[in-house]
């Protein structure tokens, strides 16, 4: 085997490999003598076929399966030897022209081939000793309980009708009747009797609640809207339509006492029982906002301490699935750049930054792990598909089908939990001093990320 390099400009490198025909065809020739054994051809006892015969019949496919076979023992032997980790598949170049192809798979010429890659540099983790993180810890305060029924009691709350002239304002609940229209034309789906839709819920397509305010008992209006642009039915995805929609009931949504009496209507014994639910709910909340800020600044101080080259191929692909989501999204929306401040260009290079950052944080992870020995066991992805279906009731099968028959499924179970396992090993290394703060707080951060 003669390997020469012929490219090696940062991560890329390239090589052109020739391996001599001898070589194949030794290894053709042992793959044929197995073959003698196991092949049944008309006029020969078994195990009795010369290889010469066995050659005419099978040399052709015998030959592809040593060069593919070849091809992979010798990539592994070089990237091995030189300590490659690859970033991606390897991108083997042959020959293509019908002369060269027929003289490779006759044993009449070396097979030689190219071979392109994009490596993985190599990592040096820091001190994860010499790490100080802040963890932020708010206490669930009494106020914070009743509002938290006061929430639950919002959505629980009933509806009874305006009197005789009354129109519909935001919060109301309307009960309509309704024909939609493209272009004059009927389509499916388009029509509903009796239904119910809280103005200000956001359930309808956009702009469609919004026209409701100010209608009364048995008016009649046409309310002009567009589906969505990433709207899940394709042929109205983007459509503009209008709906003739009769309005039958307006009612208003009315007081409720928050009493034992009403805990009762949510299977709790009494107020006091509702309050402890709602607390321990709240402590449950409150701990993951800790753990998502503890992880984030974590996350912060790696992304600090390990500066490098990431793979490029590695970058543009997640810059071009982070891309391809907000571009949907704002296309959905009706939004431009100009609408958030920002052009295009500048935008790309933020989110280029951003999957940048992805990663190298993801390789990182990744080397932590790979040293420490860091793996995640079958049962933890298994508890963590019945939690999954647990979010279904109903069909729980159809998502434990899904995942045992989807392995790329399992694998984006499986990268949290290694993520989070990770995490929590860098953490009992690194210096984590706690800081109480106010549920505000606790929340500001993740506000202040969304509104950015």
């Amino acid at each position: 085997m003669q390997v020469t390099e012929t490219l090696s400009e940062g991560l890329k490198h390239e090589f052109k490999i020739s391996v001599p025909a001898s070589d194949l065809d030794a290894k053709a020739g042992a793959k044929l003598v197995d073959l003698k054994d196991k092949v049944r051809l008309n006029g020969f006892r078994p195990g009795k076929v010369p290889v010469t015969h066995l050659k005419k019949v099978y040399g052709r496919s015998v030959m592809a399966e040593t060069i593919d076979q070849t091809i992979r023992d010798t990539n592994t032997q070089l990237f091995t030897e030189r300590g490659f980790k690859l970033a991606t598949e390897p991108k083997i170049t042959m020959p293509t022209e019908q002369a060269e192809v027929e003289e490779l798979l006759t044993g009449k010429t070396d097979l030689t081939y190219t071979v392109a890659i994009e490596v993985v540099p190599a990592i040096a983790l820091a001190d994860f000793k010499t790490f100080q993180v802040e963890k932020p810890v708010a206490d669930v305060s009494d106020s914070d309980v009743d509002e938290a029924i006061k929430r639950i009691a919002d959505t629980n709350r009933g509806y009874a009708a305006k009197g005789e002239g009354a129109k519909a304002a935001s919060g109301d609940r309307v009960t309509i009747s309704f024909k939609g229209t493209i272009n004059g034309e009927a389509f499916e789906g388009g029509t509903g009797e009796g239904i119910q839709v809280v103005i200000g819920s956001n359930t309808f397509i956009p702009g469609f609640e919004e026209q409701l305010i100010g209608i009364g008992a048995n008016e009649t209006r046409t309310l002009k809207v567009s589906f969505p642009k990433n709207y899940m039915s394709e042929k109205l995805a983007g459509q503009p339509a209008e709906f003739e929609t009769t309005a039958t009931l307006i009612e208003a949504p009315q007081d409720i006492a928050i009493d034992d009496e009403f805990a009762k209507t949510l299977g709790l014994e009494s107020l006091d029982k509702l309050k402890e639910a709602a607390r321990e709910r709240l402590v449950a909340e409150y701990a993951g906002a800790t753990r998502q800020r503890v992880k984030r600044a974590l996350l912060d101080r790696l992304d600090e301490a390990h500066r490098f080259e990431a793979p490029p191929s590695l970058v543009d692909e997640e810059f071009n699935l982070m891309w391809n989501s907000v571009k949907a999204e704002m296309d959905s929306a009706g939004k431009t750049f100009a609408d958030e401040d920002t052009t295009e260009d500048k935008a790309k290079e933020e989110y280029r930054k951003i999957a940048d950052r992805r990663v190298r944080l993801g390789l990182v992870l990744s080397e932590i792990g790979e040293k420490n020995k860091i793996t995640v066991t079958d049962d933890e992805v298994g508890r963590a598909v019945i939690e999954r279906a647990r979010q279904m009731p109903g069909r729980e099968k159809e998502v434990w089908d899904y995942y045992r028959n989807n392995a790329q499924a399992l694998a984006q179970l499986r990268a949290p939990i290694y993520e989070d396992k990770v995490v929590d090993f860098i953490l009992e290394l690194a210096n984590v001093t706690e800081k109480k703060v106010s549920r505000e707080d606790l929340y500001k951060d993740d506000e202040e990320k969304t509104a950015a």
